[in-house]
């Protein structure tokens, strides 16, 4: 029987390649909606925003086709004579169970053949959903624990239906897999060149009108920031309101920073903008546009500052100074805690600084988070203020995305209370505890768990141990902004500078040169 079922070699696998590779190409404008909807969802989930709902109608289609085609398929090849020869009509299972029954060499050649082809199908549906992941996100983006129980589950049942598919059910679908694949590395952001160092501008220009403060001259002062960029794609805009993009910083949930240069002008900026794509998603457009509403108010000490905004053909962008470094957790991720106290404490002044101003004009950051909070050779920025709400004292006005980051959440942002600039004293002691032990105080294994140990069990004492080991006095302030009850904490950022500098004598105001010395000096000791 070994002798009948030949190899895959025989003409006869053109009467299955050809219609599949027809079928795949007249089908693939569903393919990519259908990819396209996967970074969507993986984009909304790193923004802390509500993924698109609903099944896509892209979705409902690439099921028709594969469906469809593959009873077609499994028709012509078990009831028709029209596709001949009888290898293409065994399983793998059946293969196998052929050799065992009467070995030879062509039956051992076709094993290996049909079992050949399984393999490379489960690999090449390994890499595209790989692809999927990391598309839209930084370079380097993982699987989440939900993600790879996910991909475990799909790839035993694929290995089940491949092993009782006919083989050439199995090549068709191999042929499948190798477009979805190529074209899942086309929207992927790590498929760009390699990043590498931008030479330093050389001449400045003022790029739009703004009031310095003494911070801002003291951080703009020397070279200009040393940053890495990747290559702009095919695809992507040479310009966008009047500003060249250089190249590509970075990519987030929802959008992507660019290089630029305004046109006649030298010095560089970062330009964010939302992807084209996301455009008709409400949500992230209303939190894109607080972003740019809130940077435009908030002094530049610590954080960033806005030097333009507009719209252009539809897609909004923020033109923000550039800044080298960055995010504390990346640096975590790669270096590990920090272990320096003077870093560490300066991080903190420098966060609570950057609160303060923030709540000096009545706004509440609501995600304050490792990942938003920059890492410069200046010392440490507060970023994203894309769900920052404005507190009117009775109530909150919320605009944008979800109400923060689950492991930074304060206790009353899971209840009716109302949330107050004491919500992000609480995300600032998180943020600590993380930079010197390298997760959140509250990290557990289920949002559940998290949940009962914020509102409940209280935060992990190993992780506040590491914090009490730098530095005991910045343990303490820690220690009072977790109080569970918001009256407990620092009203505000203005409040915890006070409670940070307290010891350093009753006649030195926070506001004062000494302390922005002190968190320079302090952030030298810190190897980025």
């Amino acid at each position: 029987m070994a002798e009948s079922v030949g190899n895959l070699l025989e003409p006869s696998i053109l009467a299955v390649a050809g219609p599949a590779l027809v079928a795949r190409l007249a089908s693939l404008p569903l393919l990519l909606r259908v990819q396209e909807r996967v970074r969507q969802r993986g984009a909304a989930a790193r923004a802390g925003t509500a993924p698109p709902q609903g099944i896509p109608a892209a979705l409902i289609g690439e099921l028709a086709v594969g469906l469809v085609g593959a009873a077609a398929l499994v028709w012509l090849l078990m009831a028709s004579s029209l596709i001949p020869g009888f290898g293409l009509r065994v399983a793998p299972i059946g293969s196998l169970i052929i050799v065992l029954d009467g070995p030879d060499a062509d039956g051992i050649l076709f094993l290996a053949e049909v079992f050949a082809m399984l393999v490379a199908w489960l690999l090449l549906w390994l890499r595209t959903q790989r692809n999927l992941i990391a598309s839209g996100g930084p370079a380097g983006a993982r699987a989440t624990p939900s993600d790879r129980r996910r991909l475990a589950a799909m790839f035993a049942l694929r290995t089940v239906l491949g092993l009782f598919a006919p083989a050439g059910l199995l090549l068709a679908a191999l042929l499948f897999q190798a477009v979805a694949f190529v074209t899942s590395r086309r929207v992927r952001s790590g498929a760009s060149p390699a990043a590498r160092p931008l030479p330093p501008a050389t001449q400045p220009a003022q790029l739009a009108p703004y009031v310095p403060t003494q911070a801002d001259r003291g951080a703009s002062a020397g070279a200009a920031p040393q940053v890495a960029y990747q290559e702009l794609r095919p695809h992507e805009p040479q310009t966008i309101g009047g500003y060249h993009l250089l190249g590509r910083i970075g990519a987030g949930g929802m959008g992507t920073v660019y290089l630029a240069r305004r046109a006649g002008a030298a010095t560089q900026v970062a330009l964010k903008t939302i992807n084209p794509e996301l455009l008709d998603h409400d949500e992230l457009l209303r939190r894109f546009e607080r972003e740019a509403e809130v940077l435009a108010m908030v002094p530049g000490a610590y954080t960033a500052r806005v030097l333009d905004s507009g719209v252009d053909a539809g897609r909004p962008y923020l033109v923000m100074e550039l800044l080298d470094g960055r995010p504390l957790d990346v640096h975590l991720r790669e270096q590990g805690p920090i272990r320096s106290p003077e870093a560490l404490r300066a991080l903190a002044l420098a966060l609570a600084v950057a609160l303060s101003g923030v709540h000096r004009l009545g706004l509440v950051h609501r995600d304050l988070k490792p990942a938003n909070i920059m890492l410069t050779t200046d010392g440490p920025r507060l970023l994203d203020f894309g769900i920052a709400s404005i507190v009117d004292g009775t109530r909150i006005t919320r605009t944008g995305g979800g109400p923060g980051t689950l492991t930074y959440m304060a206790p009353e942002q899971f209840g009716d209370e109302r949330v107050s600039t004491a919500a992000d004293i609480w995300a600032w002691a998180c943020c600590v505890v993380c930079a010197a032990h390298g997760t959140s105080p509250f990290t557990a294994t289920s949002a559940g768990s998290v949940i009962r140990r914020i509102v409940d069990t209280g935060p992990e004492p190993a992780a506040l141990a590491a914090v009490q080991a730098l530095d005991p006095a910045l343990a303490a302030a820690v220690a009072r902004a977790l109080t569970v009850a918001p009256t407990g904490r620092p009203t505000d950022g203005t409040a915890l500078v006070e409670l940070l500098t307290a010891h350093q004598g009753p006649n030195r105001t926070p506001t004062e040169a000494p302390l922005r010395d002190q968190i320079t000096q302090g952030w030298r000791t810190l190897a980025l």
